[in-house]
């Protein structure tokens, strides 16, 4: 690899392409300055106003996983470098990043991991095809002929390969079709959250950024949605100016890659992959840099505001109503004869699926709570309802049960429209209302387990308890009605925005953007920075189809489609109490119910017999609660865990063999489980001896396996913010972006 990249990226190269980044980056981040200050005014604005959006019914909480760690296992990785594939111990922990380690003894012992993958801006392939079709369209010309050897083999039927159009990919394979399916809803959970990498809760700095990309692709005659807006700022920025220079750089290196059609793929990843680095590199400095002195002159431009808001309100409402006079005339028409009659089409695209998803979230969650009564009944009443509501708390993050409710945006389609309001892709729709499903679920989950906290300070028997849940699962499935209604008729009319306004501003920019800057004159030099002429030409364009927006999606409420609530339904204060309930501590059912004995399931620690009574409460934080244990497969334990022995350091040279020593391993007899692993598979005896201690412990709450004493609190490894996916555990400074090797020690240096 070292060689392709000192070819190819020779100094000169190199020199051209920060060159190349740094002048894109000071286009973008020109914009990005200009956007902070208004998004500023925008977001004092709104705090002094407020908005009319209807009162949440459903409570949320704050800190929804904190140290839980979703899910675990092994799987089989290719490492490039060698040309191997080797088994690793994986998980993935609340911050989404997938953990990988040597195997799980590593693990146990806290031994670093061997990466972390933040998979922002990643697909999920589940066929060696999809994949070599994708590699093929990314470089033409270099499509394998029938009967040569792909540029990846896998030695099962089952491979999961994450793939990025610029970043380096990765291959795993799993045994049966049943692990794949496992592991692919939770990778594309991993991808859900880490593509939703700007933090909701950031009113400037996220809408700056976000107004920026936009008006800066607009500007290079970009309209309509952007597949790329994943991940964090930096990863953004960097996917951006790789929207530039990828075909740059492809048309001047493609003719010069030597060797085989797989042989030029292969060098052709590698470089993109190392230049990817190199631009993340630049752009996280240089964004890093402007966001500090922004952050700088905020109090000073917040005081301006606070000073002269009326006078800001006043002379934006008169530039807006000038914008107005000049562009209404031509938007009406632009509206009326290539927006409107799509409408209520787009608007049915988005709503079955969208509402299908919703209500398939109200009936999962009607079922675990149904379950749930049902075992306290046969079960002894509140004995183990701390138990059960563990499990139940992490219901929204559990990705096997809440797949089902994902799976029905799949078949969103926008048939004949897409091309039309050119949408590159449906998936960001996909992903946002996918989204609000689990923010749906949580909020329904949280408000049940509040409820039912203060039911069970009354002291019920088992008899009024169960009633007591049938009772509130009542009424929480009432508030969740109106919610869902809210939040879906919100998702809809922002999807019609995301749809059509681009598309109006690209009908309306040949004859309306030219005139746009002899409206600046009507903006006072001292409110320049949060009065920006784009923006306010945007708010008119958007406002003129808003009202045939709001229309269709009023029209669908009253017809009572799929079950939406008419804006006139509004559920003032039916508990006014119920919020100031949410302010107390989090509940900790394992603390307070799981009871003294027995191994207390996923209900955090304090059931464990391993844990001594008089522990501190630091100490048990220690050992962080297990979402993981709700993924439990039923049947069999991983076909990779069988025998618990790691692949030996001499991997094996084909594909034959590796499915030999595979076929081996499952016919190994496994000793008796110690306890169950992470993924609900049963633990096998590591053949490294442990310590006397460790041997002699009772088996408890998964993750039970850690050796206390960490003052991180088991604190998972964050997900690093590359979007090349991968973070170094080595000790050592940032590797040479050409190493993509292992040094003695056996530790990768990949970025």
């Amino acid at each position: 690899m070292g060689d392709v990249l000192s070819t190819h990226l020779d100094d000169a190269r190199r020199q051209h392409i920060a060159e190349k980044t740094g002048k894109i980056l000071t286009e973008f981040l020109r914009f990005y300055e200009d956007q902070y200050g208004v998004a500023l005014f925008n977001s004092m604005r709104h705090e002094i106003e407020g908005t009319g959006l209807p009162q949440a019914q459903l409570l949320w909480r704050k800190v929804p996983l904190d140290e839980r760690i979703i899910f675990s296992g092994n799987l089989f990785q290719y490492q490039e470098d060698n040309k191997k594939w080797r088994n690793r111990f994986s998980l993935v922990p609340h911050n989404y990043g997938l953990v990988l380690y040597e195997n799980k003894v590593a693990y146990e012992r806290q031994v670093p991991p061997r990466a972390v993958i933040n998979s922002a801006g990643y697909k999920i392939l589940t066929s060696v095809d999809q994949y070599l079709e994708l590699v093929g369209n990314s470089l033409p010309g270099t499509t394998s002929k029938s009967g040569t050897a792909p540029i990846l083999k896998c030695p099962t039927q089952f491979p999961l390969i994450l793939w990025h159009p610029s970043a380096r990919h990765y291959y795993f394979c799993m045994m049966t079709e049943a692990e794949q399916d496992k592991w692919q809803a939770v990778l594309q959970d991993c991808i859900r959250h880490c593509n939703n990498g700007i933090p909701e809760d950031s009113k400037v700095e996220g809408p700056a950024f976000t107004d920026a990309i936009r008006t800066y692709r607009q500007s290079k005659e970009l309209y309509g949605t952007w597949e790329m807006l994943c991940g964090n700022e930096v990863q953004i920025l960097s996917n951006l100016v790789m929207e530039e220079l990828g075909p740059e750089l492809k048309a001047e290196l493609a003719p010069r890659l030597k060797g085989k059609p797989q042989e030029r793929q292969r060098q052709w990843i590698q470089i993109s992959d190392a230049v990817y680095r190199m631009v993340y590199e630049q752009a996280k400095a240089r964004f890093e840099a402007v966001l500090s002195k922004l952050q700088l002159a905020r109090p000073a431009m917040e005081a301006t505001i606070r000073t002269d808001m009326d006078q800001i309100i006043t002379s934006k409402e008169h530039l807006a109503s000038k914008i107005r006079a000049f562009i209404l005339p031509k938007a009406e028409v632009c509206v009326r004869n290539h927006v409107q009659p799509y409408i209520p089409s787009i608007l049915e695209a988005l709503m079955v699926p969208t509402s299908q998803g919703f209500t398939e979230v109200r009936d999962v969650f009607f079922k675990e709570v149904t379950d749930m009564n049902l075992n306290v009944i046969n079960e002894g009443g509140a004995d183990k309802l701390g138990e059960y509501m563990e499990k139940l708390s992490q219901l929204a993050y559990h990705p096997l049960k809440m797949q089902s409710c994902y799976e029905k945006m799949e078949p969103l389609r926008l048939d004949g429209l897409q091309q039309r309001f050119d949408v590159s892709s449906t998936s960001v729709f996909k992903q946002r209302a996918q989204i609000h499903m689990r923010e749906q679920m949580d909020n329904a989950v949280y408000t049940f387990e509040t409820l039912l906290h203060q039911e069970l300070g009354k002291g019920p028997t088992k008899e009024e308890l169960c009633k007591s849940i049938q009772r509130i699962l009542e009424r929480v499935l009432k508030k969740y009605d109106y919610d869902s209604s809210s939040v879906r008729k919100r998702f809809f009319r922002e999807a019609l925005l995301q749809i059509t306004i681009p598309f109006l501003l690209k009908k309306l920019a040949p004859t309306c953007k030219s005139e746009l800057p002899r409206f600046q004159e009507l903006i006072f030099e001292d409110f320049a920075r949060f009065i920006l002429v784009e923006n306010t030409y945007e708010e008119v364009v958007l406002q003129t189809v808003m009202k045939d927006i709001l229309q269709a999606v009023k029209e669908a409420a009253v017809q009572r489609k799929h079950n939406l609530y008419r804006d006139s339904m509004v559920m003032h204060n039916s508990d006014p109490n119920l919020h100031l309930l949410a302010e107390g501590a989090p509940i900790d059912w394992g603390e307070e119910y799981g009871g003294s004995g027995g191994d207390g399931g996923s209900g955090g620690d304090s059931g464990s017999p391993s844990v001594p009574e008089a522990a501190t409460h630091s100490e048990k934080r220690r050992r962080a609660k297990q979402v993981v244990s709700v993924v439990q497969d039923e049947e069999t334990g991983l076909p990779f865990e069988a025998g618990s022995e790691p692949l030996p350091p001499a991997s094996p040279d084909s594909v034959t063999e590796l499915r030999g020593l595979l076929a081996r391993d499952l016919r190994a007899e496994s000793p008796p489980p110690a306890g169950p692993l992470l993924n609900g598979a049963p633990s096998q005896e590591s053949p490294q001896p442990l310590a006397a201690s460790e041997a002699s412990s009772p088996p408890a709450s998964p993750l039970r396996h850690l050796p206390p004493g960490k003052a991180a609190d088991l604190e998972p490894p964050k997900p690093s913010d590359q979007e090349t996916g991968e973070q170094v555990s080595s000790p050592g400074g940032r590797p040479p972006i050409h190493t993509t090797t292992e040094d003695s020690a056996g530790v990768q240096t990949e970025f």
